[in-house]
């Protein structure tokens, strides 16, 4: 019997533990183990790879991570109603799986974790975006991460992989697309998860590429990238007004006319414009 085979279905994990989903958390729990397991898949190749799960919630992306060969994986869990079914799933899969009962956003994983290392989660949908922002601007580069394999509310997603011209196109898809390849890998209704939420989600599949598609200071891409767009509607000699006393010819010198607005710029301009100021 392999060690997914040996478990009780999830339904009866979560009736088992008292474990209702507490939306003060962002919890929505994905109980259908085809699902878990095809978000597994998304992540590729895992039995020469250390993985680090947050939220893990009762454990089905868990299973579905280790069936799928995972060599090792870190689960951090902030709600410790949920340990009691991750320890199950810990002695069906010996020595493979680690729990961490804490929050996720003041935990150093690198200490638990053997290279290389992917990111695959059911993102809280509370911290999800904070998470993403901080694994795609560490200090070096690149990351200690190779590959991120994220559920986030369709919304979410789309801004991720989003285009110049577009309404999504924004600061968050500046900072994925500048240092990764980005798509969305699957998308799922509301009515997979327990309790429903509201929209719907999407995987979006993230590789770390070795350098940045085009040179730029980090911190000056952000500061420039976060202007911008703090006030989109404005053309960027407006919005960028201030910023440097000649705004409008270190524009012109990137290959942005200043009447231009942010969401038309794209990547390589932005961080010629970076470069520039």
């Amino acid at each position: 019997m392999s060690g997914i085979d040996a478990l009780p279905p999830l339904r009866e994990v979560i009736a088992q533990h008292g474990l209702s989903a507490k939306k003060s958390l962002g919890q929505n729990f994905l109980l259908d183990l085809n699902l878990t397991a095809k978000i597994a898949r998304q992540a590729g190749e895992l039995t020469q790879a250390d993985v680090l799960e947050i939220g893990p919630g009762p454990g089905g992306l868990t299973r579905g991570l280790l069936a799928q060969g995972a060599r090792r994986v870190l689960a951090i869990e902030k709600d410790a109603r949920c340990l009691p079914a991750l320890a199950q799933i810990a002695a069906a899969y010996p020595g493979r799986l680690e729990v961490i009962n804490g929050d996720a956003l003041e935990i150093d994983p690198l200490a638990h974790l053997t290279p290389p290392i992917r990111i695959v989660a059911n993102l809280p949908y509370n911290v999800g975006t904070e998470l993403l922002v901080r694994w795609l601007t560490p200090k070096d580069w690149p990351p200690f991460w190779e590959s991120l394999t994220l559920m986030f509310q369709r919304e979410v997603a789309e801004r991720i992989v989003a285009q110049p011209g577009s309404k999504a196109y924004g600061r968050l898809a500046i900072l994925a697309q500048w240092r990764c390849a980005a798509h969305i890998a699957m998308s799922l209704p509301p009515g997979a998860f327990t309790p429903p939420p509201k929209v719907s989600s999407a995987v979006v599949h993230l590789t770390a590429l070795p350098a940045p598609r085009y040179p730029a200071d980090p911190q000056k891409l952000e500061r420039v990238v976060a202007r911008a767009f703090n006030q989109r509607r404005k053309m960027l000699r407006a919005a960028l007004k201030g910023y440097a006393p000649d705004i409008e010819d270190k524009l012109i010198a990137a290959g942005i006319q200043p009447t231009d607005r942010a969401e038309t710029v794209d990547l390589e301009r932005f961080c010629a414009l970076a470069r520039l100021v």
